[in-house]
């Protein structure tokens, strides 16, 4: 792999928005243009979209000059996540939508992520797709207690709810985990919290709010007796509202949960997946179309997840099989307080969904590309 960069726009903000972008999407037309032709000639050029404006008649334009078959990647659709900040009937959506219908027309291949997202590229744009559904890569797996430890520790250092509860003298502790100073052996600390992880880009598609009213129910149930256990969230990721959430944070008075918001090191939220109990999905497709693809890597990590319903979700999250799927902050707050009843013990739902992703041995994502692509490109070696 060989990574051609292409310089970042700065000082196009003259004028009205509608100028700038339009604008944008110029310079940008001919600055990836201009990239694709300087590179040795291509069989195929595989393009991901979204974003597909301008890149999807640049790459068809390069695919002209260089005699390549055009390959689309549907993960979603670019007009529907504009809609999100636009709204629907707003002219650079409708452009947009005009803008993927023709051009997505003009590929080779087609490939998309979900079976419904196949259906509606046919039906709505006569496009003939294959469904490649998102694998986890390999490195996304259980993370073993010696690994977890470690990354306690690291964290530790900066964040709070990852602090021992109890200092042990005889023993290098986390809030969760405990290494013996002579043995050198790990174990899980006794009365340890549930540490539940969810991670976003921290966008109009993801409403936390759901979560934070979730986490104030669950605190409520303690106040009124129920036998579970503290919690540590972890919210991971950067994005536009993180500071919106974070506020939102800061006026929450828990006494039983600690939230925190770290921005990990790339090596370190595979590990952290590995080793949490329960994973938070609240990813609401912009088109109703796609995946959430942190599901698929907390899958890989056999995390049980709870994740909020749209259209397909079904085609990854099967409900009360390997994760529950809840509407509301109402059902996420019961589904908590089922899951982490009894907390620790291996028994009970949370057990049975952690077993159902080991036995399921989902393929991963080389053996999908080899099963589904190559075939597609003619390629069989």
């Amino acid at each position: 792999i060989r990574l051609v960069p292409v310089a970042e726009l700065r000082g196009l903000r003259v004028g009205p928005k509608l100028f700038q972008y339009v604008l944008k999407v110029l310079v940008q037309s001919v600055q990836l243009l201009y990239t694709l032709l300087r590179i040795e000639q291509p069989s195929y050029i595989l393009l991901q979209n979204p974003p597909g404006l301008p890149s999807i008649a640049v790459a068809w334009v390069a695919g002209l000059f260089w005699g390549s078959k055009l390959i689309i990647d549907w993960h979603n659709y670019g007009y529907t996540i504009m809609s999100l900040s636009h709204g629907r009937n707003h002219p650079l959506v409708l452009i947009a939508k005009w803008y993927e219908k023709l051009f997505g027309r003009l590929s080779d291949y087609n490939l998309c992520v979900t079976d419904a997202m196949r259906k509606d590229l046919w039906v709505n744009f006569k496009i003939k797709a294959v469904t490649l559904y998102d694998k986890p890569a390999s490195y996304f797996k259980e993370t073993p207690l010696d690994l977890q430890h470690n990354l306690y520790m690291k964290l530790a250092k900066d964040y709070e709810p990852f602090k021992p509860r109890a200092v042990n003298p005889s023993a290098e502790g986390s809030a969760f985990t405990e290494r013996d100073g002579k043995s050198g052996s790990v174990v899980k600390s006794r009365g340890r919290p549930a540490l539940l992880i969810s991670s976003t880009s921290w966008t109009e598609d993801e409403d936390f709010s759901v979560l934070l009213r979730a986490l104030e129910d669950y605190e409520r149930f303690i106040k009124e007796g129920a036998k579970l256990p503290d919690l540590v969230c972890v919210i991971t990721g950067k994005g536009p509202l993180k500071d919106y959430y974070n506020g939102l944070i800061q006026k929450l008075h828990l006494k039983h949960i600690q939230i925190c918001t770290p921005w990990l090191e790339a090596e370190d939220y595979p590990l952290l997946l590995g080793s949490a109990d329960l994973g938070v999905c609240l990813h609401k497709s912009s088109s109703g179309l796609d995946l959430p693809m942190k599901v698929v890597d907390m899958f890989g990590c056999c995390l049980p997840v709870c994740a909020i319903h749209f259209e397909c979700l079904h085609e990854l999250v099967k409900h009360n099989e390997n994760g529950l799927i809840f509407r509301d902050s109402k059902e996420l707050a019961e589904q908590l307080k089922m899951l982490f009843l009894e907390f620790p013990t291996l028994e009970g739902k949370l057990h049975s969904f952690r077993e159902n992703l080991r036995v399921s041995q989902q393929l991963r994502w080389d053996q999908s590309w080899d099963q589904t692509v190559l075939p597609l490109l003619g390629n069989k070696e």
